[in-house]
């Protein structure tokens, strides 16, 4: 196998230098903020495992940038909304990358840093699926 040019990691490291990081205890008391939309880009079975943030709008990674293109046949109305979003997946890799690139679209967006991993750990509520 060829060597990669650049690796995952780097890759997220890259992203994390150029978009802005929400930390867990200021997403917590960002929460009742009407103009706070929190996406969530994990996989549908992630969010049945463990649950996820009260009120998150779920936007699964592969549709994001035709979600959030109102040009896209397949735009989300909730995208267009002049809100603060915040994006999370469960680690903060996915997040890191989908938040750089919706950016570099110029869609105004930040992401959890840590994700969804410790969200619970730190006091954050969760909603768990029925």
């Amino acid at each position: 196998m060829a060597k990669l040019k650049t690796t995952a990691a780097e890759m997220v490291a890259n992203a994390r230098a150029e978009i802005r990081e929400i930390e867990t205890p200021d997403l917590i008391a960002m929460l009742d903020d009407p103009n706070v939309v929190v996406v969530d880009i994990r996989d549908v079975r992630e969010r049945q495992r463990g649950g996820f943030i009260p009120g998150s709008v779920h936007a699964p990674r592969g549709m994001l940038e035709f979600w959030i293109d109102p040009d896209s046949p397949y735009f989300k109305t909730i995208f267009g909304e002049d809100k603060q979003f915040v994006f999370h997946c469960a680690s903060g890799w996915r997040s890191a990358l989908a938040v750089n690139t919706l950016n570099q679209m110029g869609f105004d967006a930040a992401h959890l840093r840590e994700g969804f991993s410790t969200w619970e750990a730190q006091g954050g509520p969760v909603e768990k699926a029925t």
